[in-house]
């Protein structure tokens, strides 16, 4: 069985409330106990220096974060669980997708681009107070995504973007250098629950809204009884839609309990009433993480071993596959020679490679070169990469029997079938 590689990261910039929980928490360590499922789960301390300059800040919600994970459920045993600065492979590669990304690129990017906007409205310049960490976010991104070359990210909408960038950013460095990253793909997920916060604004620690996911529970019933409800009655019917409390609660409970509450709703249950329902199910289900929990931060010696563990299992894949991208770029051994001319540029000089690309029509393309340049297949525009990946891994699996397969394939002139076949039969995964 194929496994799917899936990726998610959770940048440490402060304690983890009920909105990380639902949002990216739970359904991360859901589908860690897939079986058809490989995945990397990691703590984006490198990206968190971008906004926070606080040391003990980022150090204690490093700590705060892993505990959470690992008090939700998660398996550092099944999966590979991480710290990003235990694994200097991802800063490396950072450096080899930079020289590969164009800068107009990056000027498109939603962060840097609503910064620049701010500034221009407060008639500052364009880049006053915009450190090269925002600007250069999207790629250290793609190297967190690209060094383990995961099939999916799982993602909110207002991250798409960058996995796009992270597509855009491997499709370069594979059209330069060869076929080394797979091509990810963003997994948003429609069902996952955006939680309002005690104001009906989105959760968030910016609005001083939130409820800490592992708050006391003495504390969890006095945050709860402080959502914001409107001035309605007891006995008087109440509107699920809009209702902060109703929201919240729809995301812990079963689709019983939730009608059960809308009922309540429509027949007047009071305010008080609702928000200590709200309660009780929010605590049936933290409690006994919060045990795990409060023993985890009590002890986090046990966090750093199991973060370490993570990062030489990270480390025993990063560490061959950026030895393949030094060669590829030529950080190469000067005691090994190279089969390429003076003068050429080559990934793999004895080998014929694909490379796959997209053109301003939109469409994808790929074609099989000879290490000399010499183009020797040539697709015609399909409508997706994973078309063109899939068009390739026939091919590298069944030579020329997959040419009546692939309705995409264009014959070159003065290309001989002995030539493509033999080129095609040096590319087999067996060969």
């Amino acid at each position: 069985m194929s496994l799917k590689r899936y990726l998610t990261g959770i940048t440490p910039s402060g304690t983890p409330h009920l909105g990380n929980y639902v949002g990216s928490i739970r359904p991360s360590v859901q589908a860690s106990q897939r079986a058809d499922v490989e995945s990397f789960y990691f703590l984006a301390d490198y990206h968190a220096l971008i906004k926070i300059d606080d040391p003990a800040r980022i150090q204690r919600s490093t700590l705060e974060i892993a505990a959470s994970w690992l008090a939700a459920g998660l398996d550092p045993e099944r999966v590979t669980f991480y710290r990003q600065s235990d694994v200097p492979e991802i800063a490396e590669l950072t450096w080899l997708l930079t020289c590969v990304t164009s800068k107009g690129l990056l000027n498109r990017a939603h962060a840097y681009k609503a910064a620049v906007d701010q500034n221009l409205a407060a008639q500052e310049e364009p880049d006053a107070n915009v450190n090269v960490g925002l600007f250069m976010y999207p790629v250290l991104m793609a190297a967190d995504i690209l060094m383990f070359n995961a099939h999916q990210v799982p993602v909110g909408r207002d991250q798409v973007q960058h996995i796009e960038m992270a597509r855009d950013i491997a499709q370069r460095f594979n059209h330069l250098y060869g076929e080394h990253f797979t091509l990810p793909q963003a997994a948003v997920e429609e069902d996952v629950a955006t939680l309002p916060g005690l104001d009906g604004r989105k959760m968030s620690k910016s609005y001083d809204n939130h409820i800490a996911l592992f708050a006391p529970r003495r504390e969890l019933e006095k945050l709860v009884s402080g959502i914001v409800t409107d001035s309605r009655a007891p006995g008087e019917p109440k509107q699920t839609e809009g209702s902060a409390l109703f929201q919240i609660y729809q995301a812990f409970a079963s689709a019983q309990e939730t009608l059960a509450l809308r009922q309540a709703y429509g027949t007047g249950i009071a305010w008080a009433d609702a928000k200590q329902m709200l309660f009780e199910r929010i605590d049936r289900e933290i409690a006994p993480m919060r045990e795990r929990y409060s023993a985890l931060m009590a002890n986090p010696a046990e966090i750093e071993q199991i973060l370490l563990r993570g990062a030489d299992k990270a480390r025993a894949r990063a560490r061959p596959f950026t030895a393949e991208l030094r060669r590829a770029v030529g950080l190469r051994d000067l005691r090994v020679a190279s089969a390429a001319a003076p003068g050429q540029r080559s990934s793999k000089p004895a080998l014929p490679q694909f490379k796959q690309y997209r053109e301003r029509d939109g469409k994808f393309y790929f074609k099989l070169q000879q290490p000399g340049g010499r183009v020797l297949l040539q697709s015609s525009g399909l409508d997706s990469p994973q078309e063109a990946a899939a068009a390739i891994r026939t091919l590298r699996e069944h030579g020329p029997g997959a040419f009546a397969k692939l309705a995409c394939l264009q014959p070159i002139a003065g290309i001989g079938q002995d030539e493509l076949a033999g080129a095609l039969a040096l590319l087999k995964p067996d060969a």
